[in-house]
């Protein structure tokens, strides 16, 4: 069946693939976060490990809200390993490093997930699709938050 949200199908498919690298960089993240979560030690053990848990915990919850609106914009959200390392602009950790740079590595993800989604922001604005407005502020804003409250646990 046709879609008719007002939104032209050129726009939705411009706006889906933006969101298809939100959703990339936002799946990847998820990982390296949980991936640090079980491996992090040193003296900040207690902290770090509830800390990436509860944000792990929140990526999980946004990259089903991305991949949702992606499918209601009327495209395929990708579903991947491949499809994410092929859009994501994060990159994985294979190895185990140490818990500072656990902390450098996530704040950086979590500012480049911002960048990704600044990105996306005009095409929503311009096809007056509020709901991908809403949901891009709303990514911005818990991503530049963590990334300050991460950068906090580096100063001093």
């Amino acid at each position: 069946m046709e879609i008719d949200i007002g939104i032209s199908s050129k726009q939705r498919q411009a706006i889906a693939q933006g969101l298809s690298r939100l959703l990339a960089d936002e799946y990847t993240l998820y990982l390296k976060t949980h991936n640090f979560h079980w491996n992090v030690t040193g003296p900040m053990f207690n902290t770090l490990h509830l800390m990436f848990e509860q944000h792990y915990i929140e990526a999980a919850t946004a990259v089903d809200e991305v991949a949702e609106r992606i499918r209601a914009l009327g495209e395929p959200a990708p579903g991947s390993y491949k499809q994410f390392a092929e859009l994501s602009s994060i990159d994985e950790e294979t190895s185990v490093p140490k818990a500072e740079d656990m902390i450098r590595q996530l704040v950086t993800g979590h500012e480049t997930v911002v960048r990704t989604a600044r990105e996306v922001f005009p095409l929503a604005e311009e096809a007056s699709d509020e709901p991908t407005a809403d949901l891009l502020t709303q990514r911005m804003q818990v991503h530049e938050k963590t990334a300050w409250m991460l950068r906090s646990l580096l100063e001093g």
